[in-house]
């Protein structure tokens, strides 16, 4: 967004700074592409447990984190490593949903067009889709994003019922909850279900050279293999943001508009800190 404060004019038409920066594409978007992922040490290790859990079929797996710190993107990493043949993935994006309309969007994702309004009707068709890719030889995973945002503790025992589905050795589908950090709380208070979880694990708050290392990572995938952030600018995006990789994203695509408008060779620590102040103001 123009700001005068920062000598920003409006400019017309589509505003573009990766020509001028030597980018193929924005490198800093919010958005949850797989190849921008940035592996830190924690978030390749909560990879490797999710991919774990899925693969191995352990029932149940969660993922927390702190707002911002790249829940989303980790579990779509996950789903991009998942072969189509061998996993059938039903993802609930928002599930802040009544029981019936939750299990029907469970039932939507995994595939079934039709929307079933009894309950029971509902758990048969998802039976049958279990049953169905278990004879298929195919892992049938349910991935549910925003987990915290479940507002009924029915739907938690809905979850843990439907971990009822199984075979002799091995369950029909693996559950995979990604939430902020309160959903670990949610899960605890339900111990029949919080027993049910195989493997936990949690993001924070990236270190100062992890946060250098995901802009310098993003860069490189954007076409960008020269600095473009000198030193001490990405010690202060560390400082000031706190090591949270939204906000991180924020900081650089606004400074990279800048940067451009003001036809600047390098994104310095003077401009991290008029970006940094300008905010402040607001």
């Amino acid at each position: 967004m123009p700001n005068r404060s920062l000598g920003l004019e409006t400019l017309q038409g589509d505003t573009v700074y990766e020509e001028y920066w030597g980018l193929k594409e924005k490198p800093f978007e919010n958005t949850p592409d797989p190849k921008f992922l940035y592996y830190s040490r924690q978030h390749r290790e909560a990879l490797l447990n999710l991919e774990y859990a899925v693969r191995e079929n352990k029932g149940a797996v969660m993922l927390t984190g702190d707002y911002g710190c790249g829940k989303t993107l980790l579990s779509r990493a996950l789903i991009s490593k998942l072969e189509p043949d061998r996993f059938d993935v039903g993802l609930v994006a928002n599930p802040l949903l009544s029981e019936e309309e939750f299990l029907q969007e469970v039932l939507y994702q995994l595939g079934f067009d039709q929307r079933p309004t009894a309950k029971a009707e509902i758990l048969r068709h998802i039976e049958e889709v279990l049953f169905r890719n278990a004879q298929a030889e195919k892992i049938t995973i349910i991935l549910i994003d925003e987990a915290q945002l479940i507002q009924s503790k029915v739907i938690f025992e809905e979850l843990r019922l439907l971990l009822n589905f199984q075979l002799n050795d091995r369950f029909l589908l693996t559950l995979v909850l990604v939430g902020q950090v309160e959903l670990r709380a949610m899960v605890k208070a339900i111990p029949q279900f919080d027993q049910r979880i195989a493997i936990k694990c949690h993001l924070g708050a990236l270190s100062p050279d992890d946060t250098k290392g995901l802009i310098l990572h993003r860069l490189a995938v954007a076409g960008r293999t020269e600095p473009i952030f000198s030193e001490e600018a990405m010690a202060l995006i560390h400082e000031h943001t706190e090591g949270t990789p939204r906000r991180i994203n924020n900081i650089c695509d606004v400074s990279l508009l800048i940067g451009f408008s003001r036809g600047l060779k390098e994104v310095d620590v003077r401009l991290i800190r008029e970006l940094i102040s300008s905010e402040k103001e607001l």
